[in-house]
């Protein structure tokens, strides 16, 4: 489906009521709620159909740039790509989007696509949740797990992360199924799928976050790193006196958990590692 561009250049920041793209009865028919920050970037939801889509602005010199650099031998062009500055939290579209996110329930496509994945659902306060549909940048509006990235440190709100779903309960077939919202920044950030105040002596820790679940068969609380260079560079956190992590068995994965456990030990917390032969806890559970 295609972006209204026009709408979102036109629209001061602010609430505004449309017609949605996907439903539409009429131009009387304002069933879309449309927020847009300060900075230009929204967030739209249909109250009727829950059709969502993201917009961010394109920003100054946002475009590639061709830059020509004399050879020895011959002129070449070299395409430079632009550096994009990135929210160090949640921008308001960001959390607008967040607001219309509804818990996961066994029987919708998100809960499915857990289940199927051998992963236990998170409970209720968990920073994992669902749309039912959700636009892909390609164009797809389908649903989708959304999670929210918070500060391991502070729990302030960073950033989104989006796996698009079938309504049978599996990936979409889009490329990429899965994308951070664009313009924010990760790192030192975590999904929270157990809320803080079930957090006292211990902690489970994974990269993915289907792995988590996967470990949260046989421990919980459980969190999710995202990526590898996320759960490398996790600071200690003071009050955890046992730290569980889910090791993905490939180079970054080895590499990544090793360098936050010597961390944690180093700092006097009890730590553990999973060493299952295939790659990670999903997979063995899935399997």
């Amino acid at each position: 489906m295609p972006k209204h561009n026009a709408i979102w250049r036109d629209l001061p920041p602010g609430e505004h009521r449309l017609t949605c793209p996907h439903c539409s009865r009429g131009k009387r028919d304002k069933t879309l709620g449309v927020t847009v920050g300060d900075a230009g970037d929204g967030v739209a939801h249909c109250f009727r159909c829950e059709y969502v889509e993201t917009h961010q602005p394109e920003r100054p010199g946002s475009g590639l740039q061709l830059k020509l650099q004399r050879h020895p031998a011959q002129q070449v062009r070299r395409v430079v790509a632009p550096q994009q500055q990135k929210h160090e939290t949640l921008s308001d579209a960001g959390l607008a989007l967040w607001k219309t996110t509804r818990a996961i329930t066994p029987e919708s496509p998100a809960g499915r696509y857990l289940l199927a994945r051998r992963c236990k659902l998170p409970p209720a306060g968990s920073h994992l949740r669902e749309l039912p549909a959700h636009r892909h940048p390609s164009g797809h509006v389908g649903p989708a797990l959304v999670a929210l990235l918070t500060d391991f440190e502070t729990g302030d709100a960073r950033s989104l992360h989006t796996t698009w779903l079938s309504e049978g309960g599996k990936k979409a077939d889009v490329s990429p199924p899965r994308r951070l919202l664009a313009g924010h920044a990760k790192a030192g950030a975590v999904c929270r799928l157990w809320p803080d105040e079930y957090v006292s002596g211990g902690l489970g820790l994974a990269e993915g976050i289907e792995t988590a679940l996967s470990l949260a068969h046989g421990y919980e609380p459980v969190w999710a790193a995202i990526d590898a260079g996320n759960l490398s560079g996790l600071p200690v956190l003071l009050g955890i006196e046992c730290l569980l992590i889910a090791c993905d068995r490939d180079p970054a994965g080895e590499k990544a958990a090793q360098a936050c456990a010597q961390r944690w030990a180093d700092a006097g917390v009890k730590v553990k590692l999973t060493w299952q032969e295939v790659n990670d806890l999903n997979d063995l559970c899935a399997a």
